[in-house]
C-alpha cells in the first residue's frame, strides 16, 4: 500500500450513524427481520435506494417489492445489508473513473451486475455466505476511486492506458503504475471502517482465493468468478463467462446454480 492512497483511506468520513446501526442488527444473533426493515424504514432516502436495487430486473423477481420487509423476506437480512451499505457507502465519494475509461453511470451497472450475479448464483444453496458476499460484491471495486484519484493527481492517465493496453488486465496494470491493486485498496477501506474480517479478507484475496482463510475461501473464490464473469466495463461475454466457468470447475463450485444465474444478467 502505497503513503499517498493510505492517506486517502484515513481521510475517508467515518460512515453515518444509520450504517452503524444496520451493521449491529446484523451481527446481533438475537436480531430478526423486523428488526432490520425497522432501522431501514427510518431513513426513507435509504428506503427508496433499496428498493430500486431490490426491483432491478437483474434479479428476476415476477412481482413488484414494495416494502422493505418484503425485500428482507425474499434476500435475507445479509444481500439487504448489502443494497444498504452499497447506497450509503457510494454516497460517501466523489466518483471519475476516467481514467479506467468508464463512466459513472457504467461503474454503477458494474456493481449492480456483480451483486445480482452473486445473489441469484447463491441465495438457495450457499445462502449463508450472501452476509459477506452482497456487501462484497457490491464494493469490491471501490478501491479504483481512490486509485483513479491517485492516478491524476500524478499525471498518470497516460502511463496507466498504455498499462491497462499492454496488459490486458486491470489489476497487473493497477500494480505497474502504482503499486497497488483494487482489492487491496478496497480492503484496507473496509478495515479503516471496522468491518468485520471475514469481509475484509474475503475482498483482499478475491483476487487469490487461496490467501484466504480456510473459512473465506470459498466466498474468496466465489467473488473472483465473478470478477472475471463480469468483467470492468460490465458486458458479460462468451469470453468472459467461458473464463468463469474454467474458474469454476477448479475451484469445483455449483456450476448450474451459476448458468441459470448468468442468464439474469447477459
Amino acid at each position: 500500500m502505497t503513503e499517498e492512497i493510505l492517506k486517502k483511506i484515513k481521510q475517508l468520513p467515518p460512515l453515518p450513524e444509520s450504517a452503524m446501526q444496520i451493521e449491529e442488527v446484523y451481527k446481533d444473533p438475537d436480531s430478526t427481520f423486523n428488526d432490520m426493515a425497522k432501522i431501514l424504514e427510518k431513513d426513507p432516502l435509504l428506503t427508496a435506494d433499496i428498493l430500486k436495487a431490490a426491483n432491478s430486473p437483474l434479479y428476476g423477481f415476477s412481482r413488484e417489492i414494495n416494502a422493505i420487509s418484503q425485500a428482507v423476506g425474499l434476500f435475507g437480512m445479509g444481500t439487504v445489508r448489502g443494497f444498504a451499505l452499497a447506497s450509503i457507502v457510494k454516497k460517501s465519494f466523489t466518483l471519475d473513473l476516467s481514467p479506467y475509461g468508464i463512466t459513472n453511470d457504467m461503474f454503477s451497472e458494474l456493481s449492480k451486475k456483480q451483486n445480482a450475479l452473486v445473489v441469484s448464483w447463491c441465495l438457495r444453496k450457499e445462502n449463508r455466505y450472501l452476509g459477506v458476499l452482497s456487501p462484497a460484491a457490491f464494493l469490491v471495486e471501490i478501491g479504483k476511486v481512490l486509485i483513479a484519484q491517485q492516478i491524476m493527481a500524478d499525471g498518470k492517465e497516460e502511463e496507466f492506458r498504455n498499462a491497462l493496453t499492454e496488459l490486458q488486465n486491470v489489476e497487473a496494470a493497477e500494480m505497474a503504475v502504482l503499486g497497488v491493486n483494487t482489492p487491496e485498496v478496497s480492503a484496507t477501506i473496509f478495515k479503516q471502517w471496522k468491518f468485520e474480517e471475514s469481509l475484509v479478507d474475503v475482498l483482499k484475496s478475491c483476487q487469490d482465493p487461496d490467501l484466504a482463510t480456510e473459512e473465506d475461501r470459498k466466498p474468496s473464490r466465489i467473488l473472483h468468478v465473478v470478477r472475471v464473469a463480469v468483467p470492468i466495463n460490465g458486458k458479460v461475454t462468451e469470453a468472459s463467462i467461458k473464463e468463469a466457468k474454467e474458474l469454476i470447475e477448479k475451484y469445483e463450485l455449483d456450476m448450474s446454480s451459476f448458468e441459470t444465474a448468468i442468464e439474469n444478467i447477459k
